[in-house]
């Protein structure tokens, strides 16, 4: 492939753009103050929408790890990108933009977390019908356990020798986090041995905290590391290092960049280091108005995980949605506020590194998470399938030094399958075959042509039993305008909100509108077949 440079698209220095795609790990959208959080502190990250453009409805294809960043890489619905839940790894096959934008002449690289393949080793939830099926016998189908899917494996981290496989997906270099809070490992591991830090890697019980005060939140636990050796630091000292070391190349000879810096924070657990863990009071956290939403007005799944905390059944380990109490809450959240102010300040860091090696003008750089987190919306904690804004919402700011967007709001509908185009589009390079998103190029260009979603689709699938759910759970949502429809595989319910009236969605009007019901299904078919697969192309009529 071969890139098609466009007069119009290069940056105010006459090169073309370079990428900085900035990247969190499940923040919800409104946890910053850019999309209205009155509590939270991000100036660094608010000034990136103050000079650029913010999306304000900018949504997941799936709102888990895997599937959506292989949505985001690829630019396909999750079941077309052939990752269809949490577990199944990327096809080492698969066509990324990256890898396009490689081909074209870029210099490509990812510092943090990537999550394309398999993090741990723990063996998947039963799912039916496979105990009938010995695990030898699943490479009849395709188990993508062989070489090359490995890469951010802990069993082959032990080996002080082993290397990522380049290119990875299109990168040609790779400093991978895996894992999240302070259990991180990979690339960072090995920095921080470097650093003669050591840190024992297991999760503490709740309780008091080395300062006498109680911990209640699930999954969080007071960090041995300081923020100079924490994973936020390793992404953003190694992300400040590159930039230094391709600012230091020949200026005239120096190829553009695409630079992934992902953040595996502020996922749970919740250990953000020293100031940031006592940064916010959970008495100052407000919980999001649907906290008390009566359990008699919601759907059945909901009641059922509400009712493992009630009779003391609820597992707190391992990242399915669980029930919280306001206590769990607020401090959950307050740790999560934590986690995010130490990551502005990482992107402060960078951003004046960029002014300061003179590469800022010539940047597009992009804020984002994969996905979000109920934070004690409806009285839930971590993601699931209940598909309420909280989860399936992403922040998406570009800040573009060619076009003059400060301060812009988008409200147009917008999928993270957007992404690879809109890149593809921006830095002048063919689109690839398969792509399902479309460029937001004329959004953010002003240039018009720019065709409206009638509606967003969402999947999820999941190997984890939900309470309430048959297994395996299966969800399709569609997102419109102004309404949010969800159907579960194997059950005569669903879900519909009016996102105009009711944006908390405490009021299900599922059998109340059976008319908008029925129109809503055939909106949610026809998305389903126009995204269905559409690769590989046929070689010939038959």
């Amino acid at each position: 492939m071969t890139s098609v440079p466009n007069a119009s698209l290069v940056s105010p220095a006459g090169r073309r753009p370079n990428f900085l795609l900035i990247m969190t790990d499940q923040q919800r959208a409104d946890h910053l103050g850019a999309y209205g959080n009155a509590l939270l502190r991000t100036p660094c990250i608010d000034a990136l929408a103050r000079d650029g453009m913010a999306f304000d409805r900018f949504y997941v294809a799936s709102p888990v790890c895997m599937p959506n960043r292989a949505a985001i890489m690829t630019g396909r619905m999750p079941s077309a990108a052939d990752v269809r839940m949490n577990g199944v790894p990327l096809p080492l096959s698969t066509r990324s933009f990256v890898e396009a934008l490689r081909e074209s002449g870029y210099q490509t690289a990812l510092i943090g977390k990537a999550h394309f393949q398999n993090m741990t080793e723990a063996e998947p939830a039963a799912m039916p019908g496979q105990d009938a099926i010995p695990r030898t016998r699943q490479g009849d189908f395709d188990l993508r356990d062989g070489p090359g899917y490995g890469n951010e494996s802990p069993l082959s981290w032990r080996d002080p020798a082993f290397k990522v496989r380049l290119p990875y997906y299109g990168f040609e270099e790779a400093a991978l986090c895996l894992e999240h809070g302070d259990q991180v490992g990979g690339s960072f591991a090995r920095w921080l041995e470097a650093s003669g830090v050591r840190l024992a890697r297991a999760e503490r019980p709740a309780g008091p905290d080395a300062e006498g005060a109680s911990i209640v939140a699930p999954q969080a636990w007071r960090s041995s590391l300081d923020a100079e050796h924490y994973p936020t630091a390793f992404v953003a000292d190694t992300t400040i290092q590159w930039l230094r070391t391709h600012a230091q190349r020949d200026h005239d000879r120096r190829a553009p960049f695409f630079l992934q810096c992902s953040f595996p924070d502020p996922h749970h657990p919740f250990t953000p280091p020293d100031p940031y863990w006592s940064a916010y009071a959970p008495d100052d956290v407000a919980l999001p108005p649907s906290f008390h939403c009566p359990l008699n007005l919601a759907p059945p799944h909901k009641r059922a995980i509400h009712e493992e905390l009630l009779k003391g059944a609820r597992k707190t380990t391992g990242s399915r949605v669980i029930a919280v109490d306001e206590a769990e809450a607020r401090q959950a959240i307050a740790f999560n506020y934590g986690a995010i102010a130490m990551i502005d300040d990482a992107v402060g860091r960078i951003m004046s590194s960029l002014r300061d090696l003179g590469l800022l003008d010539d940047t597009v750089v992009i804020f984002m998470s994969d996905h979000g987190d109920f934070m004690g919306d409806h009285g839930l904690l971590f993601k699931g399938p209940l598909h309420y804004q909280s989860v399936i919402r992403m922040p998406f700011i570009w800040r573009d030094p060619l076009y003059g967007n400060a301060g812009r709001r988008c409200g147009s509908l917008a999928s993270a399958m957007d992404v690879a185009p809109t890149i593809l589009d921006r830095a002048g390079v063919q689109p690839f075959n398969g792509i399902q998103g479309r460029s937001l190029m004329p959004l953010i260009g002003g240039r018009g042509g720019f065709t409206e979603y009638p509606g967003v689709l969402i999947e999820e699938e999941c190997h984890r039993s939900v309470p309430g759910l048959p297994d395996p759970p299966r969800v399709r949502t569609l997102v419109t305008d102004r309404w949010r429809l969800s159907v579960y595989q194997g059950t005569p319910w669903g879900e519909l909100y009016d996102l105009a009236e009711d944006p908390w969605e405490t009021r299900n009007l599922f059998e109340e509108k059976k008319a908008l019901r029925a129109e809503l299904l055939w909106e949610l078919s026809r998305e389903m077949i126009r995204l269905a697969p559409n690769l590989p192309l046929p070689m010939k009529m038959a």
